[in-house]
């Protein structure tokens, strides 16, 4: 750690950084930060800065308000978008209690607790995910989103503003040390993917926060929106956040079985079984406002059923097939999350959700190998699969009776959350929406 602190401090005094960004995130995702100066950054590194934890939501009451802001050296970056002007540079902190102890409202103290429980088991936990958004032509709530492109799948189109702000984003991010493995076009009309390279979970919940926040800044530079709202249009698909996770034991992938008919190891199918059985407590989690719901529905490829399977997509776990000789890849893809979720919850109760199928040994069922969207409900019925929760309430439901979610995000953020997610729903079922009013206004 030692070292990392002097590497910050010499970088900061070579590259003129006039501002260094402390950022964390509330119980929702959403990012927060204050700036230093140079001259409190070593103070920072050894001690943290104290601020005011009753201002930022799920996190202390005003009785108990201070925190600990403390930076983790190994995520210092300079970001690139202010390098014309006055160089500024960013840190992720972790958030602790006054005496030094871990700040329970933290999101990535969360994660961290859930990775040392793996890594107690001799695992290591990886994440690779697929970050599904829109670029919209403004932010303008009162009016149907007006999407920038009329493009589709892997559209090759001549230059134009859709295809060279994702460019630019994928530069900036590369210049940033974050490695972006595919980009390109969705399915829906200004619709676009980045799919992020493998590193460990910590690091990537600490990117998708980072990624969220360039592809904003890169679009509102071009007076564009960039929405990772999962089902900003009716109609067309909703943007996921499709995630492939391993685990590995030292060196060895822990997922791959090379007597086993799908390549996949005891671990691997406990894993899997893990996943599907806590799905509808989870699904809160990685699926956290009212509007997931609207992705999660039948004819818009979205994950509905609780069932896994290699290459059909209407699974919620999906097990991708390495390439040959690359046994290293074997990895599952877990397909309900979206992108507005908050990454270290989500990873962390993913993670909970694998590790207690591992511990327990859970049966894996047998694979989904049928078009589910295309299944009658009797028969699904009858191949016991189930649907994962069609609301945000439902969800709640499931994981309010919860011990496995509970015990993953402590007493702090599970209360916090249920409450808050309690009164969200609470305000949405007063809402009269334009459906309603086009449906049953005139006649009625």
């Amino acid at each position: 750690m030692e070292r990392h602190q002097d590497y910050v401090l010499r970088t900061v005094e070579e590259r003129g950084i006039r501002f260094i960004q402390l950022w964390f995130t509330d119980v929702l995702g959403t990012p927060k930060s204050f700036n230093i100066t140079p001259a409190e950054l070593e103070n920072a590194l050894e001690e943290g800065m104290t601020f005011d934890g009753s201002a930022i939501d799920g996190f202390s009451r005003v009785q108990e308000s201070d925190v600990l802001a403390r930076p983790d050296a190994k995520t210092f970056q300079i970001l690139p978008l202010t390098a014309d002007t006055a160089p500024v540079a960013r840190v992720f902190c972790d958030i602790m209690n006054l005496d030094g102890t871990p700040f329970e409202g933290c999101p990535r103290n969360v994660l961290r607790r859930t990775l040392d429980r793996a890594h107690d088991l001799g695992y290591s936990f990886y994440a690779a995910p697929e970050l599904e958004y829109f670029y919209f032509r403004s932010d303008d709530a009162s009016s149907p989103p007006q999407p920038i492109d009329k493009g589709s799948y892997f559209e090759l189109t001549v230059a134009d503003l859709a295809s060279d702000l994702r460019k630019k984003t994928v530069l900036t991010l590369e210049d940033m040390g974050i490695p972006v493995e595919y980009s390109q076009h969705e399915d829906g009309p200004g619709q676009h993917e980045i799919d992020l390279r493998y590193t460990d979970a910590l690091t990537m919940a600490d990117t998708v926060m980072t990624v969220r926040m360039i592809v904003k800044e890169v679009a509102q530079e071009q007076g564009v929106h960039a929405s990772f709202m999962p089902k900003p249009t009716a109609g067309v698909q909703g943007s996921g956040m499709h995630t492939h996770f391993s685990l590995f034991e030292g060196d060895v992938n822990a997922f791959h079985g090379p007597g086993d008919e799908f390549n996949l190891s005891k671990t691997a199918r406990h894993f899997i079984a893990g996943l599907l059985h806590h799905a509808p407590e989870i699904t809160a989690v990685t699926n956290q406002w009212v509007n997931s719901y609207k992705r999660l529905v039948v004819g818009y490829e979205a994950p509905v059923y609780i069932s896994w399977a290699r290459n059909n997509r209407s699974a919620l776990v999906r097990v991708p097939v390495p390439k040959k000789n690359r046994v290293d890849s074997t990895r599952i893809e877990y397909r309900a999350p979206d992108p507005a979720c908050n990454p270290y919850l989500t990873f962390a109760v993913v993670l909970a959700a694998g590790l207690r199928g591992i511990e327990q040994e859970y049966d894996l069922p047998p694979e989904a190998a049928a078009n589910l969207y295309a299944l009658t409900p009797a028969e699904l019925a009858a191949e016991g699969i189930r649907q994962v929760p069609g609301s945000l309430a439902d969800a709640l439901t499931e994981m309010e009776r919860s011990e496995l979610v509970a015990d993953v995000l402590g007493e702090h953020v599970f209360e916090w959350f249920l409450r808050n997610k309690r009164a969200e729903w609470a305000d949405y079922k007063t809402q009269v929406t334009q459906f309603e009013l086009n449906r049953y206004f005139p006649r009625l």
